[in-house]
């Protein structure tokens, strides 16, 4: 096995979580007499924070983003937590790796008690030994935080460092691994933008979830 600590992001890495994330996005849009019928546009609010994204994509000032996201939160809390599913794949990559030996983090800016619902719904919550997001009040939202709290929580020792990857499929998740001075992995067949991963200068890219099993089981 090539890492002993691994962190992983969520959406658009271990979940596709398109049809959730983007529904929930056009029902808060919706509240402010904005109509999007094309989910497909929606895609960049896929793994950043959600205020900064009604801000950058919509020019929302921070009363109305905050009022977006208690909207999208609506909907998302009841509905769009399940309107979401695995990657092929996933479920026996994790497994895999827990049983060998790894530990397992999630470093996600979603809120972690949604987070904790999804690993739930999908009977995989046993392969982490420690769940970290962003809480519902709006603190640790920027990804460098999330992932220095999972580092925190899941390392004993600072050399351990050396041996932790942070997996993920958009810039925020390699910049926020660097910054922690962490290996990166980028996988390209989550919600990143063409060349997004290669301009954050990820250490490893991969296509495919077999492509990341590979790489993390040294095969």
């Amino acid at each position: 096995m090539r890492y002993r600590y691994l962190l992983f992001d969520l959406d658009g890495t271990i979940t596709d979580p398109k049809v959730g994330i983007t529904t929930c996005v056009q029902y808060a849009l919706d509240s402010f007499g904005i109509h999007e019928p094309d989910l497909d546009k929606l895609e960049p609010f896929i793994g950043p924070p959600l205020k900064a994204s009604f801000m950058e994509f919509y020019s929302f000032d921070d009363r109305q983003a905050q009022a977006a996201v208690e909207k999208y939160r609506e909907r998302f809390s009841t509905v769009g937590l399940y309107e979401n599913e695995l990657y092929p794949g996933m479920d026996r990559l994790l497994r895999e790796l827990r049983d060998g030996g790894a530990r397992l983090a999630i470093a996600s800016s979603k809120p972690t008690v949604f987070v904790r619902q999804i690993l739930e719904h999908f009977q995989i919550a046993d392969c982490f030994q420690v769940v970290v997001g962003s809480e519902l009040s709006g603190a640790r939202v920027e990804k460098d935080e999330v992932v220095a709290e999972a580092v925190r929580q899941l390392l004993t020792r600072p050399e351990d460092k050396a041996d932790t990857v942070m997996i993920g499929d958009r810039k925020f998740d390699i910049l926020g691994g660097k910054s922690l001075g962490l290996h990166q992995i980028g996988v390209a067949y989550g919600y990143g933008q063409p060349g997004e991963l290669e301009e954050a200068n990820a250490e490893v890219i991969v296509d495919t979830v077999e492509q990341l099993r590979e790489v993390l089981l040294g095969q």
